[in-house]
């Protein structure tokens, strides 16, 4: 069984939303699902960038935290859909907030990512 190296630290909110949505894909992952992109395929080919892997580990952690929801048709092949949860809609004011101010910071933002790679 996994014991983690380094003992969790919730002791404010900063922490328990790292918590949660630690992880290169979650953001995106809610946003498209808050789109209407709700197949694993679409959500692939939406960020093209991450592994099937990845986005079903990091999909399956957002399960677990209460903010989207699985739902398994019984179909051959199996159909996968997922949805936003009361609480998953909860943060795309916050989620659409971040990304207002990413592109009003854009270039400034890009400009230090290049000068540090």
């Amino acid at each position: 069984m996994y014991e983690r190296k380094i003992p969790l630290n919730l002791n404010c909110g900063l922490d328990l939303i790292g918590e949660v949505l630690y992880g290169k894909w979650k953001i995106r992952l809610l946003w498209f699902i808050n789109e209407g992109y709700q197949r694993p395929s679409e959500l692939q080919r939406k960020i093209p960038d991450a592994s099937r892997r990845v986005l079903n580990i990091q999909l399956k952690e957002l399960e677990g935290h209460d903010l989207v929801t699985k739902k398994i048709y019984p179909v051959v092949p199996p159909k996968v859909e997922y949805a936003l949860t009361d609480f998953g809609k909860t943060l795309i004011p916050v989620i659409s907030v971040l990304g207002k101010w990413g592109d009003e910071n854009e270039e400034r933002l890009r400009s230090l990512i290049l000068k540090d790679s």
